[in-house]
């Protein structure tokens, strides 16, 4: 694809997302640093991202899938410095059958169950030698991670354990986003009382928003993720990381449109003035979300530009009305996220939050990066 054939324009800011990341390492203190990448490095791009943050001096990653830690451990193959022996962690824990696959790309699986534990344990013994994993813990999200029960029993029985190079001991915060929440202190403390029954091994708990809940949380390791691609990451606070995107979508068509006539789907918006309707080859095939019917905007340099009736799969039109003629011509473009309609904005008005904008970003868009990778 080139610039010239796309319907609309991605800008990925990997020197924005270097500069996040440099923030977070400085606010972990003296915890290790680790990024989450999975999703496409939550959708702008795996490779070109992961090997930005290993030059960056990244050395621990976080993927969701195998597939995910093959690829990033591909992607960073040819790579100097340590970063192409980075540790590669797959959230989603040890998949049954795979186990020689984990080995040979040197992809440490993140250990969900009693059975996962069992499993790898047994594989380290078939093999006689010691396997790499991080364990998790069940502290109050009931996603991943041994419950309680479990962690006790692994307590009271850790020769489980055996063969199981423990990296980290870890869990997972569900209201960190909130500042206030009462049930981070509370996985706090049910972390801290359960890392003291287990065998003794490095622990971490606080993703983007944990971060900044203060040093309490931090342990060895912090796992940011959201907050590398510029995500706000604590509600109603201002928002201190870089924006990280710019999506740009090119106008096909403008017209006149009279006074009371419909436009788009289901003719849920009339004008209610003669206005100009210009037609972006953006919609909801390309991860502009439908929900931006009638609610999101765009910007034609200062001129903030409504989105008018319903997105449709590979259109959506703007009133650009009160915009000079001669900025707003097919061929143009109408910036839909940017620094003055950033990703949380748009989520917002889209009924959403950032995390699902950015990883849906359509793969009809030309990729353009700046800065090396």
């Amino acid at each position: 694809m080139t610039a010239d054939h796309a319907g609309a324009i991605l800008t990925v800011d990997l020197n924005a997302i270097a500069e996040n990341f440099a923030l977070l390492s400085g606010k972990a203190g003296n915890a290790v640093c680790a990024a989450v990448v999975k999703s496409d490095a939550y959708g702008l791009g795996l490779s070109p991202v992961g090997r930005r943050l290993a030059k960056e001096g990244c050395r621990d990653f976080f993927v969701a899938q195998l597939d995910e830690a093959i690829a990033l451990r591909q992607a960073l193959a040819h790579m100097k410095d340590g970063a192409q022996n980075a540790s590669i962690y797959v959230l989603n824990g040890l998949v049954r059958g795979a186990e020689d696959d984990y080995a040979a790309h040197h992809a440490v699986p993140v250990l969900n169950s009693l059975e996962e534990v069992d499993a790898w344990s047994a594989y380290a013994a078939r093999r006689n030698v010691s396997q790499p994993a991080i364990l998790q813990l069940d502290t109050g999200m009931s996603r991943l991670g041994l419950p309680g029960a479990d962690t006790e029993i692994l307590s009271s029985s850790p020769d489980r354990l055996a063969g199981i190079d423990l990296k980290y001991i870890m869990s997972h915060l569900a209201c960190a986003g909130s500042r206030t929440h009462p049930m981070n202190d509370q996985q706090l403390e049910a972390f801290s009382a359960s890392l003291a029954s287990l065998p003794k091994a490095p622990a971490s708990l606080a993703n983007s928003s944990g971060i900044f809940l203060g040093t309490r949380f931090h342990f060895q390791m912090v796992r940011p993720g959201a907050a590398i691609y510029g995500l706000t990451p604590i509600a109603n606070e201002s928002n201190p990381l870089a924006h990280t995107i710019e999506l740009s979508g090119k106008i096909l068509q403008t017209r006149v449109v009279d006074a009371d006539q419909a436009v788009g789907y289901g003719a849920t918006h009339h004008v209610a003035r003669q206005s100009r309707i210009a037609t972006v080859a953006v919609g909801y095939g390309d991860g502009y979300f439908r929900t931006l019917s009638d609610r999101g905007c765009g910007y034609i340099g200062d001129y903030c530009v409504p989105v008018v009736g319903r997105v449709s799969m590979d259109l959506t039109t703007f009133d650009v009305t009160d915009v000079p003629e001669p900025l707003s011509q097919p061929g143009m473009s109408i910036s839909l996220i940017s620094e003055k309609n950033p990703v949380d904005q748009v989520a917002s008005r889209a009924q959403t939050i950032g995390y699902e904008i950015l990883t849906n970003l359509g793969r009809r868009y030309f990729r353009s990066y700046l800065g090396s990778a």
